[in-house]
């Protein structure tokens, strides 16, 4: 059976992405606004197979420069079936990163999905740094 992928907002099942996020390793109990927000500042992207949503991914990015990829999550039924690679993948080959120096992505448990796309460990890890907001340390420091 064949997935499609667009990124055409309106095809997008919120409610269905918001229970996903609400229910990741990386941003559990989300709100439904936040989700909200955070789709409408970045590029998303939807995987469907016969009209229903299967996956979803999102990119932010200046289009010049710098692309962040977030949020991929795929429905427990449709995992390993190559969609969340093949989300990462779409937006990689995508016109609008084309010439982008640098194209980055956190996750715990996909590094080998994400080599086979020319993913890898940071070069210069001592040169990142970041700001979490005190929930999102605290949401850090519990995990394993």
């Amino acid at each position: 059976m064949t997935v499609e992928f667009s990124d055409d907002r309106d095809r997008l099942d919120i409610a269905r992405i918001h229970a996903w996020l609400a229910s990741s390793y990386w941003s559990p109990g989300i709100e439904r606004t936040l989700v909200e927000r955070a789709i409408a500042g970045s590029h998303p992207l939807g995987a469907y197979r016969d009209g229903v949503q299967l996956g979803f991914a999102r990119v932010i990015t200046d289009r010049a420069t710098f692309a962040w990829i977030a949020d991929v999550f795929v429905d427990d039924a449709a995992r390993g079936q190559g969609i969340g690679r093949a989300m990462v993948d779409w937006f990689v080959g995508h016109p609008d990163l084309a010439g982008i120096r640098r194209i980055g992505l956190v996750t715990a448990d996909a590094h080998g999905v994400y080599e086979k796309l020319g993913f890898h460990a940071l070069l210069r890890p001592d040169r990142y740094m970041e700001r979490l907001s005190a929930d999102a340390a605290a949401m850090l420091k519990a995990m394993p």
